[in-house]
C-alpha cells in the first residue's frame, strides 16, 4: 500500500488508479471494516490526525479532482465527509522528496512518458496532496525506505 503525499497529478494512468483503490481499502481499515493492514505505517499520519475518516476523504477528494481532470470516472459518491471537518496533515519535505524519486523510478520503466513530463520538476516546489503541508524535515518515521 502506498498512499502517496504527492499530489495525484504526478502520478501515471496506473498509479492514479491504484491509488484510488489502496486508500478505499485504506478507509476500510479506519472504519475498522476489514482485518489486513491494520499496522500499516502508511495510515499513522492518518490515525494520529484530529479526524481519521474526515482526512482520508479529503485526501480521496484530492484523488477524485484528478482522476476527472483526466476524464476518469471514479465513483464521487464514495467520498462522504467534507474539509471543514479536516487539519492539514504536515509531511516533511525530505518525505515528499523521497516519494517524488520513488516515483520517478517507477515511471521509468513504467510510463516514460509521464517519466519526461515530471522528471525536471524543481524539488523545492513538489505539490502535494492538498490533505498536506510540506514541512521542512527528513524522510518520515513511518516510510519503508527501499534500497
Amino acid at each position: 500500500m502506498r498512499l502517496w503525499s504527492l499530489s495525484p497529478e504526478y502520478l501515471d494512468r496506473q498509479g492514479l488508479v491504484a491509488l484510488w483503490r489502496e486508500t478505499l481499502l485504506a478507509r476500510k481499515v479506519l472504519e475498522g471494516k476489514t482485518k489486513g493492514y491494520k499496522n500499516h505505517p502508511q495510515l499513522d499520519r492518518f490515525k494520529e490526525s484530529r479526524d481519521p475518516l474526515a482526512s482520508i476523504n479529503y485526501y480521496l477528494s484530492g484523488v477524485h479532482e484528478e482522476a476527472q481532470k483526466r476524464g476518469y470516472h471514479f465513483d464521487a459518491k464514495k467520498i462522504s465527509l467534507l474539509k471543514n471537518n479536516v487539519k492539514d496533515i504536515k509531511v516533511n519535505n525530505g518525505q515528499v522528496n523521497y516519494e517524488f524519486n520513488h516515483l520517478l523510478r517507477k515511471l521509468e520503466t513504467r510510463d516514460f512518458g509521464q517519466y519526461s513530463k515530471i522528471k525536471d520538476e524543481n524539488r523545492r516546489t513538489i505539490r502535494t496532496n492538498k490533505l498536506f503541508k510540506s514541512v521542512d524535515g527528513d524522510i518520515e518515521r513511518w516510510e519503508r525506505i527501499k534500497k
